[in-house]
Parts: C-alpha cells; structure tokens; sequence
C-alpha cells in the first residue's frame, strides 16, 4: 500500500512537471511568434536589405548559444526574444522577395503560413495525445539534417533546381519530425527547460516555412 502511494505521488509531481514545461513552452512560443513576426512585418515595411551569410550565421549561432547560456534565468528569456527577433529580421527580406517574384506572392504566403500551423498542431495534438514516444527519432533527425545540408550546399553552388526542390521537400520532413521529436521529449521528461524547448520548436516551425515556401514557390509563376 505504501508503495502503491509514493508510486502515485512521484507519478503525480512527474505528470505536474511535464503540463508546467508544456504550458510555458507554448506560452513563450506563443510570444515569441508574434515578436517575430512583428520584426519580419517592420522589416519588410522598411525594405530592409537581406543579411548576407556570415552575419545570419553569426547572429543564429551566437545567439542560439547565449540563450543556452542563460537559460536557466531570466535572462533567457530575454536571449530567447533577441533570437526570434533576429530571425524575423532575416525572414522579412525573403518574405519581400517572394511578395515581389511571383504573380500571387501574397498567397504564396500565407498558404506555406496557413500549412505550417496546420502541421504543427497536428503533430503536436497527436503526440499530447496518444503520448507516443518519438525519442529514438534524435540520432536519425541529425544525420538527416546533416546529409541534407551538405547536399543543399551542393545544389546552390552547381544550381541544380531541381535538386532544391527534394532538398525542401526533404527539409519539411525533418523539420516535421523535429515537431514530433522536441514535443516527444518534453511529454517524457526528456526536456525540462522550456527556453531550450521553445527554441528548438521555433527553429522546426521557421524552417518548416521556408521548405513549404519554396516548394509551393516551385509551382507558381514568376513576374515577368
């Protein structure tokens, strides 16, 4: 009987921690699309000139690594805004870029937008709610990415479109993955820390954007 009680009071205090990471997850996620989107709309309202590659590398990267730094205070959070701010500043060129390419920019959009969050509360509801456990998923999702990124790299230097095109395709299925895998890990106690959390699921949802852009972009005319 004595077991049976610590048993259900550890279960208890195991199940209170994972609906408290989960609802500042997705409480700060919540605030930090917004911010991020706001920074992308003044961005594009300013036609502010796109970072070249080395200052978007340095600012994901640096930044990345502050927050991971700080993110056990409250600094974190702070980290965690200059982050998603700094990735909607690198959005807002490319969203300028689209609206100004293609004859139906504008829908482009917000169809890849409308399809991002469709994905993500599917995948989200489904691991909340059967409570699969997606952790095995960890060591395929980096070789992945990894193999796809070399090759990406490959595609823009020799411009092979087509190629781009499965590098997007393949990029949505990681970045899908990721979803599940980052919400796994929060569900089963792999993940504690909801700053660390919430970048990883913001990174998921801005590539998963990008991906679904460029491919619907793919199949929709260009200006003349």
């Amino acid at each position: 009987m004595t077991y049976n009680f610590k048993s259900a009071v550890k279960s208890s205090a195991s199940e209170f921690a994972v609906n408290k990471v989960l609802r500042n997850t997705y409480l700060l996620l919540s605030m930090t699309l917004i911010f991020s989107a706001l920074i992308a709309f003044a961005a594009m309202v300013n036609n502010v000139a796109p970072p070249n590659l080395i200052i978007t590398l340095v600012g994901m990267f640096g930044l990345s690594y502050l927050t991971s730094t700080f993110k056990n205070s409250s600094k974190g959070i702070l980290c965690v805004f200059a982050f998603t701010g700094f990735m909607g500043y690198v959005l807002g060129p490319i969203l300028n870029m689209y609206l100004s390419s293609y004859t139906n920019g504008s829908e482009l959009v917000m169809t890849a937008l409308g399809a991002t969050g469709f994905i993500f509360l599917t995948l989200s509801s489904y691991v909340l709610t059967t409570r699969k456990n997606f952790s095995y998923m960890g060591g395929f999702l980096f070789a992945a990415i990894m193999v796809a990124f070399i090759i990406g790299i490959g595609a823009a230097i020799f411009q092979m479109p087509m190629l781009n095109l499965v590098i997007s395709g393949a990029f949505a299925l990681i970045s899908s993955g990721l979803i599940l895998f980052h919400t796994s890990e929060i569900v089963h106690g792999g993940e504690r820390n909801y700053i660390m959390a919430t970048i990883s699921i913001y990174m998921a949802l801005f590539n998963l954007f990008l991906s679904l852009l460029r491919i619907f972009a793919a199949f929709t005319g260009q200006r003349d």
